[in-house]
């Protein structure tokens, strides 16, 4: 779209915008329109988005652009806004369901949540989104429980998922150090994996690779199936 065309379809809903205003939100860098050959702006579905959003955050809430510049920076980590002016980012609801169905059908569930492969929290975000202290969330960094992804500052989706079942376990008394026991069993089921993929990932034929990953997914939910119902028998054994 080029600027004209962001200005027609913003004007309804804004109609003070102007193409000053445009290039000063580009200037302060909450937008970023490509540039074509000829040097034109050329606005995509997604910038047309992040306008309406800085603007309707503008005209009905007063927030300031620095405060935007934040929503908008917890939005690109697959984040929502702040349900309250200085709260933190909320985890999306699409995101919570998934973890409520994996309760439901833990045996079930895969780990490739492929709905949210981008979300990346701060820790303070994911303390406030999962229920745990930042002392918490300190202990569990502390035993490698939870890790920040590679190279980042940020925490990914599985995080999440282990922060808010040990937020939940802590109400029946148990602690991140108790915990541990849980890490130790699937460091030790990983490596049994391992075992079985690593002549998969050695060989060089086309599809390996897909094979490879075919097979970590059924070996994954078979473990997690198998890991369910000994539990389950352990319990009823000992109840």
């Amino acid at each position: 779209m080029s600027i004209g065309q962001v200005l027609a379809r913003l004007r309804p809903d804004f109609p003070d915008i102007s193409i000053s205003k445009l290039r000063f939100l580009e200037a302060e860098g909450l937008v970023e329109p490509e540039r074509a050959a000829s040097g034109y702006r050329k606005f995509s579905a997604t910038d047309l988005e992040r306008l309406r959003y800085i603007l309707t955050a503008q005209r009905d809430h007063y927030l300031p652009l620095r405060v935007i510049r934040e929503h908008l920076e917890a939005m690109e980590r697959g984040l929502e806004p702040p349900a309250a002016a200085g709260g933190p980012p909320r985890v999306p609801d699409s995101v919570q369901a998934e973890q409520a169905a994996a309760e439901e059908t833990p045996a079930e569930v895969d780990g490739g949540r492929a709905g949210t492969p981008d979300l990346r929290l701060s820790a303070d975000e994911l303390a406030a989104n999962s229920g745990l202290s930042r002392a918490r969330l300190d202990e569990l960094l502390s035993f490698k429980i939870v890790q920040m992804l590679p190279g980042t500052e940020y925490f990914d989706v599985d995080a999440l998922v282990v922060a808010t079942t040990v937020a939940r376990l802590a109400e029946y008394g148990l602690e991140p150090r108790h915990v541990r026991v849980f890490k130790s069993a699937a460091d030790r089921e990983v490596g049994l994996i391992e075992q079985v993929l690593n002549p998969l990932a050695r060989q060089k034929d086309p599809g390996s690779d897909t094979r490879a990953a075919d097979v970590a997914v059924e070996l994954e939910a078979l473990s997690l199936r198998l890991h369910a119902a000994l539990v389950r028998r352990g319990l009823r054994n000992d109840c």
